[in-house]
């Protein structure tokens, strides 16, 4: 399948059970709602997958069923997040045999961050041994690539697009300006996908749309058209709902909760990653009443990891 990367494409959540396995049942509903809601790509293992804590053999797994729920009904994106060449080849190469179309790749996380030399080295050698493209997951707040970086990467044809995060809409803009007509660049920005559509972004891979994927559809459908009136008010719906799942302290958690507020089993967050307490979820149901989402009956909100 050629790759497409426009539109909505959500970071999808990886549920877990109670032994901290994934949980295959509430994974692959998860995967139906998306495509349902007109998705044009998923993407497995992200920042909002838990990615970071995958090991080789969760990636294999993960991205297999991915590939397997989807059945080539759209490309399905590998989040790859490593601290080193040979770490990032390893899990390319699992996620590859299990049939993804392309990587989504953080530099490495660690602490000490590579200059722009040894980033053209990293991204080059995941491409050329895993054969498949890659997106640039431009993430890391403290070790953010620059434009310098970026026009390295693509003479080195690295690089296939940017994902731009780090909640940085400069940068973005910057992206879009320099490059936007050479690649793709997808906005992770999660509170301001509405400017980030008008600036040129070409969609977005973020984690907002693996909450509401529907009303990112919606918006990004809406901008196309040129209905601001309309992209406004869907605007202000993800920033509500944004505002009280985005803190990193309990994020994982919040995000699950902001899903099985709408009926889907979201499963638990892998630990030492907690589920939502009550406080978090109170704030959270308050903005969807804020936001005018409607929620799923109590009845209908038991997650798959613990019924």
């Amino acid at each position: 399948m050629a790759l497409k990367l426009t539109g909505v494409i959500p970071a999808v959540i990886t549920p877990f059970d109670k032994a901290g396995q994934i949980d295959e049942k509430a994974l692959r509903a998860e995967l139906e709602y998306h495509l349902s809601c007109g998705v044009t790509a998923v993407c497995a293992g992200g920042s909002t997958g838990e990615g970071a804590g995958l090991s080789r053999e969760d990636v294999k797994r993960l991205n297999a069923i991915f590939v397997d729920q989807v059945r080539a009904r759209v490309p399905v994106i590998a989040g790859i997040i490593p601290d080193c060449t040979e770490e990032a080849v390893s899990l390319g190469l699992a996620a590859k045999e299990e049939g993804v179309a392309a990587l989504q790749v953080t530099p490495p996380h660690y602490l000490f961050q590579p200059a722009i030399p040894e980033l053209v080295s990293y991204y080059s050698e995941i491409q050329s041994r895993t054969g498949l493209e890659v997106i640039l997951y431009n993430v890391l707040p403290w070790g953010q690539v620059t434009v310098e970086g970026v026009a390295k990467l693509l003479e080195a044809r690295a690089i296939a697009a940017v994902k731009q995060s780090g909640s940085n809409l400069h940068q973005l803009a910057d992206m879009v300006y320099h490059f936007g007509e050479a690649i793709p660049i997808l906005s992770a920005v999660d509170d301001l996908l509405y400017p980030s559509f008008v600036l040129g972004a070409r969609g977005t891979l973020s984690a907002i749309a693996s909450v509401l994927p529907r009303e990112c559809v919606e918006l990004y459908e809406a901008v196309q058209k040129g209905d601001h009136s309309s992209a406004r008010a869907l605007h202000g719906q993800l920033l509500v709902v944004w505002r009280a799942v985005e803190d990193m302290s309990g994020f994982h958690g919040r995000i699950k909760y902001a899903i099985e507020l709408q009926g889907r089993p979201a499963g638990l967050p892998r630990r030492p990653f907690r589920s939502a307490n009550e406080e978090e979820r109170t704030l959270i149901r308050r903005a969807f009443r804020e936001a005018g989402i409607q929620v799923a009956a109590p009845r209908d909100m038991i997650s798959a990891a613990e019924s």
